[in-house]
């Protein structure tokens, strides 16, 4: 039946016998999803979300009923204080800017411990000068690589000694990166390192990719404020864009007057009809997550029995939907990342071409035939044109799909 998408029966044989060998990683991961629905399913009976929640406002968008419930249940569903969700935040990347911004004052010290951030904080940072980046505006900027894969407690401890740092910035997911994502247990184990050194740093958390991947979320483990991203794990593939900061009321309360403006804050944004959408793609969010989960994971199984290295390992504990495949080679990246694109629902004919995309320093390769443009948690698969040549592929908004996109995809590299 796979003929139609013209996939040879060599790889579905391939396939089909890793689905067996995956088999006991798809049941944690069901035990999961199921705790994590139960999660969500809670809070909407907790706050009584109700049919007028769906309820448009425009303009100032004062007292908007549904925004507010929104807010209230992603606070309760990461166990903090309070969150800010908002469709006026255009990607993850802008609240993560946002959040920057709101919290940094001129002469104060961002520090990131897990190396450089995602190439598109890159201006916003100022490591690619830019006269709107952070370090114009007089914030230092410093970080600390990772050493084998976990954080480098000896010298973070040194700089916190020896500077006054305001913000550490934790990136769990791996960017474009060789390095692993970052588990909770991970981020927790620094979290209390950090604060038993000093408990006035604000500890931020860039969390995208990883929601709903743990039983728990870094602002419920210690971290004071965290970011992400409504076109990956938490829209569930039908929040049209938006993206949310969680965690300690003071500081979700500064960016907001960031997003905005100082004395109006969160009491303005308009939801312009995106509540039920945003609702709906929360309660939809840990069944999508399970479903990008399996997916990765049957990929990694697949992609290493043809030999590429893969991380992380089918077997491996997740902290993130992202799949690395190493290919070392130009053709083999841009073939592999042209069948996930032929796959797709949306531009399947489309031919994926390595270009210069906004915010990135190389050329960029990326299928991603979605509903919604550049949601990471529809099927997607991009990586950099540079050494050595790695895809990252995450998402499926269903298993199913995700299996079929896989099998398009090894098809175009088998040999």
């Amino acid at each position: 039946m796979y003929k139609e998408l013209g996939i040879r029966d060599e790889v579905v044989t391939l396939v089909n016998k890793c689905e067996e060998k995956v088999k006991e990683r798809f049941k944690e991961i069901d035990e999961l999803c199921d705790y994590n629905s139960l999660r969500v399913l809670s809070s909407f009976h907790k706050f009584e979300v109700s049919e007028s929640c769906f309820n448009s406002t425009t303009g100032y968008g004062y007292n908007d009923l549904g925004r507010d419930t929104i807010e209230k249940i992603f606070a309760d569903i990461f166990g903090c204080e309070d969150a800010l969700v908002r469709s006026q935040f255009i990607s993850g990347s802008h609240a993560l800017t946002v959040c920057l911004f709101g919290l940094l004052r001129p002469g104060d010290t961002l520090l990131s411990i897990c190396g450089k951030p995602y190439d598109t904080l890159d201006e916003v940072i100022g490591i690619v000068p830019n006269s709107s980046s952070l370090i114009s505006f007089g914030i230092k900027y410093d970080q600390i690589d990772l050493v084998d894969n976990d954080f480098d407690y000896d010298s973070i401890k040194n700089y916190i000694i020896n500077h006054k740092v305001k913000v550490i910035e934790i990136q769990r997911s791996k960017g474009y990166s060789t390095r692993k994502s970052l588990t909770i247990e991970k981020v927790e184990k620094v979290i209390n390192y950090i604060k038993n050194i000093d408990k006035d740093i604000i500890i931020m958390v860039d969390n995208c990719y990883c929601e709903f991947v743990s039983r728990v979320e870094p602002v419920a483990i210690g971290a004071d404020i965290m970011v992400g991203s409504l076109i990956k794990n938490l829209g569930g593939g039908i929040a049209p864009n938006g993206a949310y900061i969680a965690g300690r009321h003071d500081l979700v309360e500064l960016c907001a007057e960031r997003l905005t403006l100082p004395g109006e804050g969160r009491e303005v944004g308009p939801s312009l009809g995106i509540n039920k959408q945003i609702l709906q793609g929360l309660f939809m969010a840990p069944s999508v997550v399970a479903s990008a989960t399996k997916t990765a994971v049957l990929a990694s199984c697949v992609l290493e029995e043809l030999g590429y290295e893969v991380d992380p390992k089918f077997n491996e504990e997740r902290a993130d939907i992202v799949q690395n495949i190493t290919f070392r080679d130009p053709n083999k990246l841009i073939e592999f990342t042209r069948g996930i694109q032929e796959a797709s629902p949306i531009d399947s004919n489309a031919v994926v071409e390595a270009w210069d995309m906004p915010g990135y320093t190389d050329k960029v390769v990326m299928a991603a035939g979605a509903f919604t443009q550049g949601s990471s948690i529809e099927l997607s698969c991009d990586g950099p044109i540079r050494e050595p040549y790695i895809a990252y592929m995450q998402g499926a908004l269903t298993y199913n799909y995700g299996k079929l996109g896989l099998m398009k995809a090894v098809d175009k590299i088998y040999k």
